[in-house]
């Protein structure tokens, strides 16, 4: 009896993005901000609060924000308003404002008891590390988020980076300001990554003069 070849089965792999909300991570509304900052001080966490506020201050990458120095933030026991730090991916300087609001809580973690000695403004608790890792920060964007009920998996590191970037667009429209906030070399890539349309952009571009 002749064999019968059947054909292959190739096995099914569950898709890697099944089930996840994927694309860029959604910033955070202003109301969203606050909330996360009420929990944070009523939970008595310096050193959470001082992270979340200068992310959304400093508008940097997770990878430059988490190895900010103490130094980089004050001089003289004061915190500076204003910040210039080289991005590791674009080894460029950008610059940043450090909020009334932000310096208080900055301050404050930096007098703390835990704070004695560190170099880094964000010391990791494991003794082997000198700052918290960008796995560490974006578990704890997990953790802010999800205990003002938003669903996680739409929220990450780069909601802390675009929620100012974000709100001065929609309240302003310039592009410009944007893009050198965020120490983008291109418009282009602020245009992605803000998600706006080419004819928003186009219009807004025609209102403004550099």
């Amino acid at each position: 009896m002749p064999r019968v070849q059947l054909p292959a089965v190739t096995p099914k792999h569950k898709a890697w993005n099944k089930g996840r909300i994927i694309g860029q991570k959604r910033p955070l509304l202003p109301k969203q901000v606050w909330a996360i900052r009420a929990r944070l001080e009523l939970s008595g966490y310096l050193r959470d609060l001082a992270l979340f506020n200068v992310a959304i201050d400093s508008k940097l990458r997770g990878c430059d924000l988490v190895k900010l120095a103490v130094a980089d933030l004050v001089k003289d026991d004061r915190v500076r308003e204003r910040v210039s730090i080289v991005q590791s991916k674009t080894k460029k300087p950008v610059q940043f404002e450090i909020t009334e609001n932000t310096r208080d809580t900055v301050i404050a973690w930096v007098r703390s008891p835990e704070m004695i000695g560190c170099r880094f403004m964000f010391p990791s608790r494991f003794h082997d590390r000198p700052h918290i890792s960008t796995r560490q920060y974006g578990r704890l964007v997990r953790d802010w988020v999800t205990a003002i009920g938003l669903e996680p998996s739409g929220y990450g590191t780069h909601s802390m980076r675009r929620t100012k970037a974000a709100e001065i667009y929609r309240k302003t429209g310039n592009l410009r300001a944007v893009q050198l906030l965020l120490g983008h070399t291109k418009v282009d890539s602020t245009v992605r990554y803000l998600g706006v349309e080419l004819e928003d952009a186009l219009s807004i571009a025609e209102r403004i003069d550099i």
